[in-house]
């Protein structure tokens, strides 16, 4: 059973703080996220980690694809947010047999470690914790294998409910609870008819990952074996998935020959945050998250496309409820491509319609998912109740990680090279304050085509691709 903890009074020091003169209510969002996340770091008395990361729905269970989520803004605030240590719980309890009094959800939820491994790793630079998790431990390496490995119908002891992931040549069934799509009309709704086209680009993402990991500390059989296993997913993706009339990935039939289900969700940027798309298939997938019939407007990355016979105005869940997972996942697939400007106007749009909702509906709060028409939350499955509130929990990422990454810009930061690469686009006075990454402690903001910097060690920042070697102290550039 999880327990709430004696923590003390939340901190803004503790946390990078956003310059957006332009959008001060987006910096007030970004506050409320924190403030709201920090209430949720929980305690358990026989968890292999407590505290951990609570994803605000369940008092006696826990979620793979919430957590990892939710480490992509707590890597902002490592000491004080158990982020990444919370993974403890699932790779102990899954990988070493260790029991806990918590039950873990859906063994089966998208297998997103070794992305967000990788991830926390460009921020911190700690390459000891690479190496526990892949050379000493390999728990990325087992927790692959367990999915390849999958049955349907298995129910490990720690589980609350069956698995039903199950490889097979062409690809990957699934069912929508352990996919975290609940209610999505993919495969109008037959889930067992279909491979699923987003574990199929998870599994080559975190072999991708596994494989970089890997290189990173030396281990050059691991890399090669899993950069082979990423390569041979990303070609099944491009033989079977992607429909070129469309410019789309789609899940397919799992019949031969294998037709594409021509369902439009965000689960088609899964393949391009993979790797697998060629440069004119990421553009082709960047004009399905502008379209404002598809994806794009002001209230960005509805759970369907909007033109879909399935979409519903009020959201219902998976069925048009805007959710800030997959559009962090779309984003960052963007992202990946250097589709920087794009991703900047979906996230500011998609922030800014958190904000509407919050000043609009009471309790003012931030939500489970938002309502795809309006400034509310989404209803629920059943299209008449709303879903939950204070939900920091894995929604602080738009407030927290897209604020900073995409809105502000600061869109890859590696510390191990010491290196800052930042989008910079915004008019009027922005950038960050406190930002932490390694050993290094930073300040950039901007007014106008100056730029104020301050840091305790020298690093390069990298200013709309052109770089600035910046040392101790304060520094002013022009750019």
């Amino acid at each position: 059973m999880k327990k709430a903890l004696p923590l003390e009074s939340f901190d803004r020091s503790w946390c990078p703080e956003p310059v957006i003169d332009s959008h001060p209510e987006l910096a007030g969002l970004y506050w409320k996220a924190w403030e709201l996340a920090w209430l949720h770091v929980k305690g358990c008395d026989d968890a292999p980690q407590s505290p951990f990361m609570d994803e605000a729905f369940s008092n006696t269970t826990i979620w793979i694809w919430d957590t990892c989520f939710m480490v992509h803004f707590c890597k902002y605030a490592p000491q004080r947010f158990p982020g990444i240590q919370s993974f403890e719980n699932f790779y102990q309890t899954m990988h070493d047999g260790r029991p806990m009094s918590l039950k873990i959800q859906h063994p089966d939820n998208p297998p997103l470690f070794a992305w967000i491994e990788y991830e926390y790793y460009q921020l911190t630079g700690d390459a000891s914790r690479l190496a526990r998790v892949v050379r000493d431990q390999r728990y990325l390496q087992r927790h692959f294998e367990f999915i390849e490995s999958s049955k349907r119908g298995m129910k490990p002891p720690y589980a609350v409910c069956e698995m039903t992931a199950q490889r097979e040549p062409a690809g990957y069934r699934w069912t929508g609870c352990p996919n975290g799509m609940d209610n999505t009309p993919r495969g109008r709704d037959d889930y067992e008819s279909i491979l699923w086209v987003d574990l199929l680009a998870q599994q080559a993402l975190a072999a991708d990952r596994v494989a970089a990991i890997a290189g990173i500390i030396g281990e050059t059989a691991i890399q090669k074996d899993f950069a082979a296993k990423a390569d041979e997913r990303r070609a099944l993706l491009n033989q079977l998935y992607w429909d070129e009339t469309d410019g789309c990935y789609y899940d397919i039939e799992a019949k031969a020959p294998h037709a594409k289900v021509k369902v439009k969700t965000p689960a088609s940027f899964w393949p391009m945050l993979a790797g697998a798309a060629s440069p004119a298939q990421a553009k082709r997938l960047e004009s399905l998250a502008t379209n404002p019939k598809v994806f794009g407007g002001e209230m960005p990355w509805p759970s369907v496309s909007r033109d879909d016979q399935d979409f519903t105005p009020g959201g219902k869940y998976w069925r048009g409820g805007i959710w800030l997972p997959t559009a962090y996942m779309a984003t960052k697939a963007l992202a990946r491509y250097g589709l920087h400007e794009t991703a900047a106007t979906l996230a500011l749009n998609l922030l800014t319609h958190m904000r509407s909702t919050f000043d609009a509906y009471e309790p003012h709060t931030i939500w489970e998912c938002y309502s795809p028409t309006q400034p509310r939350p989404s209803t629920t499955k059943d299209d008449k109740e709303i879903c939950r509130k204070d939900f920091c929990g894995w929604s602080a990422i738009g407030p927290i990680s897209m604020l900073i990454e995409d809105v502000l810009g600061f869109h890859r930061v590696d510390a191990a090279k010491g290196e800052i690469h930042w989008h910079k686009h915004l008019a009027g006075r922005h950038g960050i304050k406190r930002l932490h990454f390694g050993d290094t402690l930073t300040d950039i903001v901007a007014d106008g085509d100056k730029v104020e910097v301050s840091a305790n060690h020298p690093y390069a920042l990298f200013v709309n691709g052109v770089r600035f070697d910046i040392e101790a102290g304060r520094q002013t550039l022009h750019c």
